[in-house]
C-alpha cells in the first residue's frame, strides 16, 4: 500500500512555485500494482472481448433460429383468396363456384406464425466457430504479452525516477561543496590573497549547478508523471519518490541467450496458424452435405385476435452446394496464401527476436563494463579532488584548478549513476525479451 507522506516537497524553481505532495512508492508495490487501469491493457482487453463477442455469432451453427410473426393481409387474387379462406377453415361448397373462384371478393386474413429452423449438421459453420475460438485465444495471449510489456515499462519508469532523485542528490552535494569552497575563496579575496577572477569562477560554477538542479527537478516531475500515466492516475499536485535508491544489481548473466519459444508473442504467432487451418477446412466444408430441420405452427382467422384455425409444417432438409461460382475455391486459395505469408512473417519475426535478444545481451555486458569504468573514473576523480583540495589549503594550487577538479568529480559521479541506470534498464529489457 502506498504511503502518503505529510511532508511537502518544496520545489524551488520559479516555474514550479507550488508545493508537491510526496508519495513514497517501492519496487514491490510497482510489481504488485494492478495493471487493469492501464490504457494499453484496456485496449488489448477490449480486442479480446470483441473477439469473444464475434464468437457468439458462431453459435448459430448449433442453436435454433426462432421467429414469431402476426400478419394482416387483404386480397382479391383468385389463388391467394382461395388459399386464405382455406387456411381459415371456412371453405364452403359455393366457394367452388367458378364465378367465385375467378372473381372473388376481397378476402382479409390474420395469421400468427411461429417458425423454427434448427441446424443439425453444417461442418463449415462448425469449423468457423473453432477458428473464432482460436482467434479469441490468440488475443488473450497478446493481452498477456501487453501486460508483460507494461510491467517492463513500469520498472523502467521507476528506475528513471530513481535516477532523477539520484542526480538531484548528487547536484545538491556538489552545490554544498562549491559553496564551502566559495566561502574559503571569498575569505582569501577579502584578505587580498587571490584575484577577483577566482571568485567569479566559483560564481559561474554555482550558476551552472543551479541550472542543472532546475533540470533535475523537471526530470523528477517528468518521471513521476510518466509513472502516473502508466498507472492511469492523475498526479493532482502529487509526486512519486522511490523508497529504494538506484543501485547496481550486479552481473546476473551467466550464459549465452536462447530465445524462449514459449514467449507470449511467439505463442500468439504460432497459434494464429491454427485459425487459418480451420478457416481452410470451413471453406472446403461448404461442399459437404448440410442437414437442417425446419418447422412452423400457424394460426389463422378473418377477425383480429381470433385463432379459430391452425396448422403446422415440419421437415428435414438434406442439401448440397454443388457449385457456387468458384467462390469457395477462391477463398481457399486466398486463405492458403495468407497462411504462407503468416508463416514467413513468423520466421522473420522469430529471427528478428533472436537477433534483438542477442543485441540486448551484448548491451547488458557493455553497460556492465561501462559501470565498472565509470566507478573507477569517479573514484579517481574523488582522489584527484582530495589531493588538489589539500594542496589548495596549503596554498599550492590555484582556485581555478580546484574548481576544475571539483567539476570533474561531480560530472563523473553523474556519469556513474547514469551508467547504473543504463545497465539496470538494459538488464530489465533483456529479461523482458527472454
Amino acid at each position: 500500500m502506498r504511503k502518503k507522506i505529510v511532508t511537502v516537497l518544496a520545489v524551488t524553481m520559479a516555474t514550479f512555485g507550488f508545493a508537491q505532495e510526496i508519495l513514497m512508492i517501492s519496487k514491490a508495490e510497482i510489481e504488485q500494482k494492478s495493471l487493469e487501469e492501464n490504457v494499453q491493457i484496456k485496449l488489448a482487453k477490449k480486442e479480446t472481448e470483441l473477439a469473444k463477442a464475434e464468437l457468439l455469432e458462431a453459435r448459430a451453427a448449433y442453436l435454433p433460429d426462432v421467429n414469431l410473426s402476426y400478419t394482416f393481409t387483404g386480397t382479391n387474387n383468385p389463388l391467394m383468396a382461395f388459399g386464405t379462406k382455406l387456411n381459415q377453415e371456412r371453405i364452403a361448397m359455393e366457394d367452388f363456384n367458378p364465378d367465385f373462384l375467378n372473381n372473388p371478393d376481397n378476402i382479409t386474413g390474420f395469421a400468427t406464425k411461429l417458425e423454427v429452423r434448427q441446424p443439425i449438421v453444417n461442418m463449415d459453420a462448425v469449423y468457423r466457430k473453432k477458428a473464432g475460438k482460436v482467434k479469441s485465444e490468440v488475443l488473450e495471449i497478446k493481452e498477456e504479452r501487453t501486460k508483460e510489456h507494461i510491467q517492463f515499462e513500469l520498472k523502467k519508469a521507476y528506475m528513471m525516477l530513481q535516477l532523477a532523485y539520484k542526480m538531484m542528490g548528487t547536484l545538491e552535494n556538489a552545490k554544498l561543496t562549491t559553496l564551502a569552497n566559495k566561502k574559503v575563496v571569498d575569505n582569501y579575496y577579502q584578505n587580498g590573497m587571490i584575484q577577483k577572477s577566482d571568485v567569479l569562477y566559483l560564481e559561474v560554477r554555482l550558476g551552472e549547478i543551479e541550472n542543472q538542479i532546475r533540470y533535475a527537478q523537471s526530470n523528477i516531475l517528468n518521471a513521476s508523471d510518466y509513472l502516473f500515466f502508466l498507472l492511469n492516475e492523475e498526479p493532482k499536485g502529487r509526486v512519486f519518490k522511490p523508497e529504494e535508491e538506484l543501485e547496481y544489481q550486479g552481473n546476473l548473466l551467466s550464459e549465452e541467450p536462447v530465445l524462449n519459444p514459449n514467449r507470449k508473442d511467439l505463442q500468439a504467432w504460432e497459434k494464429s496458424l491454427e485459425a487459418y487451418d480451420l478457416m481452410i477446412k470451413s471453406s472446403k466444408s461448404e461442399f459437404l452435405p448440410r442437414l437442417n430441420a425446419f418447422g412452423s405452427f400457424e394460426l389463422y382467422d378473418d377477425t383480429f385476435a381470433q385463432f379459430d384455425a391452425n396448422g403446422y409444417w415440419a421437415g428435414i432438409q438434406l442439401s448440397w452446394n454443388l457449385f457456387n461460382g468458384l467462390r469457395s475455391k477462391s477463398q481457399q486459395v486466398k486463405l492458403k496464401t495468407e497462411k504462407l505469408k503468416t508463416q514467413t512473417e513468423i520466421e522473420q519475426y522469430t529471427k528478428q527476436s533472436s537477433l534483438e535478444l542477442h543485441k540486448a545481451y551484448r548491451q547488458v555486458l557493455d553497460a556492465d563494463n561501462k559501470v565498472a569504468l565509470a566507478k573507477l573514473t569517479w573514484e579517481q576523480s574523488n582522489e584527484a579532488y582530495r589531493i588538489r583540495k589539500n594542496r589548495y589549503d596549503q596554498g599550492l594550487e590555484k582556485s581555478s584548478e580546484l574548481l576544475t577538479s571539483e567539476t570533474m568529480m561531480a560530472q563523473k559521479e553523474l556519469e556513474y549513476h547514469q551508467a547504473i541506470f543504463e545497465y539496470n534498464t538494459a538488464l530489465a529489457y533483456y529479461q523482458f525479451l527472454k
